[in-house]
């Protein structure tokens, strides 16, 4: 029987999102892992790829189609094994696009029995997402001996991340969310006669402007601001620049910052925390999240374990990452997590900011630009090159002299960096 291909949810915050691109038309045959779609959720745009095999036999959202709910019917697929319907021309875009509304749900399904992962009629494959499998070869995962806990049986991340954890991974409602402030509809914007341009936001600046809201409203910041010299550890990243020349590695000042931060949260553990209503989450590993400008907005790729790598592997990961950042590539898994920030600005001459926490991590650090400066070198006044941080804490999961020693826990490794690469 023809097999719909619903409108998925790309992120565990996804409701709705935008179809950005069809990379297929009607009549087209597509195979398990294709990419079939661009669209973009609150987070990013992201390829969509093929489950099922068969030929695409009906589209039913145009391309550019806006607010469109997950799990609706966007498309058609015939199996290879039956004929395929004549099929209809796909619909055009209308100018605006139609927001695109869901049939009414149950709010919760009823919890599937475990089933044995399942195969293909006639074949010995196992059925599985394209992120599983992709996860599975990564991790040394065989997939054949697992039971899927997704749609009809099929395996999914979390049966992968179960599987390689040695733990059974529970499939949960998600918690509610804790009450946010009541928002009223903003009242409408006078533009006293001065010529303009509207520029209607997408999904991924909605999302930064409703989490930064939040996360002010909600969200006790205490800000804690230290001066650190730099030239030890701009001595350091020549030298080590220059023996890892013919690896094609060249480290960036944000490399050794990111290092320091992960060894500094292992230094000083309660501010490697998170605040989770009625219980403190103690985090026993340094995943940061580094803040890049990508076209949409900003995003927060995650340097896993950031404090057992070298300052090569991070500048290696932190390269890729930023690249996919940029395009718009990134999968959900390198997002999504983290359990501390850094934003830096230093590149734009910003001499210091406090940045806005990355709910629910409970800690950023954001630094300035390195530069000349005043200072006092062995008791005696000179010229060094200074750099300012600060360190927004959330007041509920960090106490004040907590978040004074990480502070300086970090100004120790930047200032003696020889520590970065022990």
């Amino acid at each position: 029987m023809p097999i719909e291909i619903k409108m998925p949810a790309l992120s565990p915050t996804m409701e709705e999102g935008t179809l950005a691109k069809w990379l297929v038309k009607v009549g087209d045959k597509v195979s398990s892992g294709d990419i079939m779609a661009e669209i973009e959720t609150d987070k990013a745009t992201m390829e969509f790829e093929a489950v099922d095999e068969g030929t695409i036999v009906a589209i039913a959202v145009p391309e550019g189609a806006e607010g469109v709910k997950v799990g609706t019917v966007i498309a058609t697929l015939a199996g290879d094994d039956e004929a395929a319907p004549a099929p209809a021309p796909a619909p055009k875009a209308a100018a605006p696009a139609p927001k695109v509304e869901a049939a009414p749900a149950p709010a919760a399904a009823p919890a599937a029995p475990v089933v044995v992962a399942p195969k293909a009629a006639g074949e010995d494959r196992v059925i599985a997402s394209p992120l599983a499998k992709r996860m599975a070869g990564q991790l040394g995962v065989d997939l054949g001996k697992l039971a899927g806990s997704g749609p009809n049986g099929r395996i999914v991340k979390a049966d992968v991340e179960a599987a390689a954890g040695g733990v059974a991974t529970p499939v949960a409602a998600p918690a509610a969310p804790a009450a946010a402030p009541v928002a009223t509809a903003p009242a409408a914007v006078p533009d006293f006669g001065i010529p303009y341009e509207a520029e209607k936001l997408n999904n991924v600046r909605k999302t930064i402007a409703r989490r930064l809201t939040e996360a002010k409203q909600t969200i006790p910041h205490i800000y804690l601001t230290v001066d650190v010299r730099l030239d030890a550890l701009l001595k350091l990243r020549g030298d080590l620049n220059k023996a890892l020349e013919a690896q094609g590695v060249k480290l960036s000042v944000n490399d050794l910052v990111i290092k320091a931060l992960a060894k500094a949260l292992e230094i000083v553990p309660k501010c490697n925390v998170s605040f989770a209503g009625d219980e403190l989450r103690k985090y026993s590993r340094s995943d940061i999240s580094v803040a890049v400008a990508a076209p949409s907005g900003l995003i927060t790729p995650i340097i896993v374990d950031a404090g057992n790598k070298t300052v090569s592997q991070i500048s290696r990961e932190m390269t890729a990452l930023a690249a996919k950042a940029r395009e718009g590539k990134l999968q959900p898994h390198e997002y999504q997590g983290g359990t501390a920030s850094l934003s830096n600005l230093g590149m734009f001459g910003i001499k210091q900011f406090d940045a806005v926490i990355n709910p629910p991590q409970a800690m950023i650090m954001a630094v300035g630009a390195g530069e000349n400066r005043p200072f006092v070198v062995d008791d005696a006044l000179a010229v060094a090159t200074v750099m300012s941080a600060t360190g927004s804490f959330d007041h509920r999961a960090i106490d004040g002299a907590d978040g004074a020693a990480l502070m300086q826990a970090f100004k120790n490794l930047i200032e003696n960096p020889l520590g970065l690469v022990a």
